[in-house]
């Protein structure tokens, strides 16, 4: 019954070009248990490994788009140059005990290398003033990413209903990268607006590495027959509801307050000069 055991091996699912790689291996002995070696490999091929008992106890393999930059003493935790498009694959863990049994465990993960968009989603079509009734048409899209980025609406901060958006297209490029676009189409309701206005939100993401939003605001635009119910429905000389008085609870109009004024102030003056 082997004792050697590989308690965890974490390689990072998705790294960014140009980011530096942290890979570690973690392992228990046996009581009786001697490490014999550490080995790490991508796509099956060996990069790097720990002998403790060599006169090298470290030594590094020439493989394309992987090269250890540091490492602790017993190669548990490695640290790789800045990533390139081929570092991305499936990478390997390898740990042997000492003769005579040489137990050996292992584990591997898979490692995708990313290229970020320079801008984030950008939202055409879209127009600063809506009306009720009228066909919202709006497309986002995002330029240049490896893999193609997530792209999610938003209306008013609330994930956008599946019957409104239409499905994503992505194209790519002689050079591998992809651009997405998604579209959304719905028709504008009263329930759209709120205090007069709506919003709408393009989120992209790539796995846990990239993050971004573009968000636009529109404004409602009356018609000219709302407009018009809404002049008759504002009376200024509307009756003015004032707090109810404990004595008489009475209700003045407008034009009994500035009669009111004028008897106070000018009949007064007219009884002077006469």
């Amino acid at each position: 019954m082997l004792s050697l055991k590989l308690l965890e091996l974490r390689v990072p699912s998705h790294v960014k070009l140009g980011s530096q790689p942290e890979l570690a291996c973690h392992w228990e002995l046996g009581p009786q248990d001697l490490l014999y070696s550490i080995k790490w490999y991508k796509d099956g091929q060996e990069f790097f490994r720990h002998v403790p008992r060599d006169l090298e106890p470290h030594r590094k393999y020439y493989l394309p788009g992987v090269a250890v930059n540091k490492s602790d003493e017993l190669a548990s935790h490695i640290t790789l140059y800045p990533a390139t498009l081929e570092t991305a694959g499936r990478y390997r863990c390898e740990v042997s005990g000492e003769r005579p049994l040489f137990p050996t465990v292992s584990e591997h993960a898979n490692m995708i290398v990313v290229v970020l968009p320079e801008d984030g989603p950008v939202i055409s079509g879209f127009n600063p003033y809506y009306r009720i009734g009228d066909q919202l048409r709006v497309n986002c899209s995002s330029v240049r990413s490896r893999p193609a980025v997530r792209l999610t609406w938003y209306v008013n901060g609330e994930p956008a209903p599946f019957t409104a958006i239409t499905s994503p297209k992505v194209y790519k490029d002689p050079e591998g990268y992809e651009t997405t676009s998604l579209a959304l189409s719905f028709q504008i309701n009263e329930q759209h607006f709120v205090n007069g206005g709506f919003k709408i939100k393009c989120l992209a993401t790539l796995a846990s590495v990239y993050w971004k939003s573009n968000e636009e605001s529109a404004r409602e635009l009356k018609t000219v027959s709302q407009m018009r119910i809404e002049e008759k429905s504002y009376n200024p000389m509307k009756t003015i509801e004032l707090e109810p008085n404990d004595s008489n609870n009475s209700r003045f109009r407008l034009q009994d307050i500035i009669l009111t004024l004028l008897i106070c102030v000018i009949l007064p003056k007219i009884i002077f000069y006469n």
